[in-house]
């Protein structure tokens, strides 16, 4: 009894003296409350959780298919094929056996298997990758049951100091639960996916826990386990996962069919607020996006957004930076407006921007097969969809290389994802078209005018 009014006394006072936001947030009060178990949370969604095992054919010599060559130095016949192999976790998030796991985890892969906690293994086919969020969707094959999901919170509600428990498959040892607590919010600074805005935790993370579950006490998903900061390899304390807000969208797209996600676009370049700047614009600290361009007949263009607008908010959300904006926009459903609070010559507008998706259309992507330095190098002429996923600016003329193979004659001599090749020997390159031609017709030298990060290079290559 004793112990019941102390409890009651105890919620009453926290009640009169906590923020209405942190009224379900306790500290232990007790030794009797510090022996409490995470046990039945991690029972209850500890089946969601699974293994995602990938492989693919390892790089072969050409040589070794050579029967002069083996003889000569002594190989035996026919090599077996090598393969490469990754590990890592994955969240069931449909009952159908819908998985969403991490991008780099199965990239590449040629065979993924997904094992379950009750040890059962299952093929399964990738449905969706998105390597701007590093997220892959699978589904499992040949099933006939329902599986156990873990639902979504609302990351947005995540405050530091909130208990969080990861699970996982660290360096293949097994399904592995580790607790600790959400160290930051809104990560930016990472240089992991074009989205920086990661929730950081001092929850044990360590390889193979890629695409793992980041749990709250409520037993939904905050976020996926994406990274680690470290010196060893080993966890150090500081782990990244990709908010659950963000993953529902990737989530969303493959569930409505579609093997490429769909977010809405804004048509407009921002920039981070420098000290120097912020003192230009009578600022107390650097905090906004500044937009430094806008695309013609852009959802952003047809609200009225300018250059130099300082952007300070959406949907009443404070935005700090340009990765905070592309993370709130990019979470934002499809159909609507978003109401974006603009500061415009130190003055305070707010503009309702169409939330839609960008056009996509005469991509007319082609595979350069002609011997040249583009051999075997994918290209394509730059859509508004393309431009926005490239974090191209729009306006930029030629055609850009949106893959590229490891043993691609183009990479051999440097030609990387995202280079836009802008002019060939004197001829301006306008068309995927335009490239293959000149390509076909083989040159001694090549004098290639190529923009890359923005900034215009000049090289010159022997035929």
């Amino acid at each position: 009894m004793i112990v019941v009014r102390a409890f009651i006394a105890l919620f009453v006072s926290s009640l009169l003296a906590a923020p209405a936001v942190a009224q379900d947030r306790l500290v232990p009060q007790s030794p009797t409350q510090l022996r409490l178990s995470y046990a039945p949370i991690v029972q209850r969604v500890q089946p969601a959780v699974v293994n995602v095992y990938a492989a693919k054919a390892a790089p072969r010599n050409p040589m070794l298919d050579d029967p002069m060559f083996r003889r000569f130095f002594g190989v035996p016949g026919k090599q077996p094929e090598q393969m490469l192999r990754s590990l890592g976790s994955g969240v069931m998030v449909d009952a159908s056996g819908l998985v969403v796991t991490n991008n780099h985890v199965i990239e590449g892969a040629d065979q993924v298997k997904v094992s379950l906690s009750d040890k059962r293994e299952f093929e399964a086919e990738i449905v969706l990758k998105d390597s701007r969020t590093d997220l892959a969707i699978l589904r499992l094959k040949d099933v006939k049951e329902k599986f156990t999901t873990l639902d979504f919170a609302n990351s947005d509600d995540a405050l530091v100091g909130d208990v969080v428990i990861a699970i996982g498959n660290p360096f293949g040892v097994g399904q592995t639960v580790t607790h600790g607590i959400i160290s930051a919010l809104a990560r930016t600074q990472v240089g992991i996916t074009d989205y920086q805005f990661f929730i950081q935790t001092d929850a044990a993370i360590n390889p193979g826990n890629s695409g793992g579950a980041l749990v709250d006490m409520t037993g939904k998903l905050v976020g996926v386990n994406t990274a680690i900061f470290s010196r060893s390899g080993g966890s150090q304390g500081i782990g990244f996962a990709i908010p659950a807000n963000m993953v529902r969208v990737v989530v969303a797209s493959a569930k409505g069919g579609g093997n490429a996600v769909k977010r809405p676009w804004l048509g407009a370049r921002l920039q981070a607020v420098t000290p120097e700047i912020a003192e230009t614009l009578g600022l107390k600290r650097p905090t906004g996006a500044l937009v430094a361009n806008v695309t013609t007949g852009s959802p952003s263009a047809k609200a009225g957004l300018k250059l130099s607008d300082l952007i300070v908010s959406i949907d009443g959300q404070v935005i700090d930076d340009p990765n905070a904006f592309d993370y709130r926009f990019a979470t934002r459903p499809l159909g609507g407006t978003a109401q974006v609070e603009v500061l415009r010559g130190g003055k305070p507008l707010k503009l309702a921007i169409a939330l839609e998706t960008a056009p996509d259309t005469g991509r007319d992507e082609i595979v350069i097969k002609a011997r040249s330095p583009f051999q075997g190098a994918k290209v394509a002429n730059i859509s508004p969809a393309l431009a926005d996923e490239l974090k191209l600016d729009s306006s930029i003329e030629g055609v850009v290389v949106t893959d590229l193979p490891d043993n691609a004659i183009a990479a051999n001599v440097g030609f990387k994802k995202g280079d836009v090749i802008a002019a060939v020997n004197g001829q301006k390159i306008g068309r995927t078209g335009d490239l293959d031609k000149l390509a076909s017709e083989g040159a001694r030298l090549w004098r290639i005018t190529v923009i890359r990060g923005g900034q215009q290079l000049s090289v010159v290559l022997g035929g």
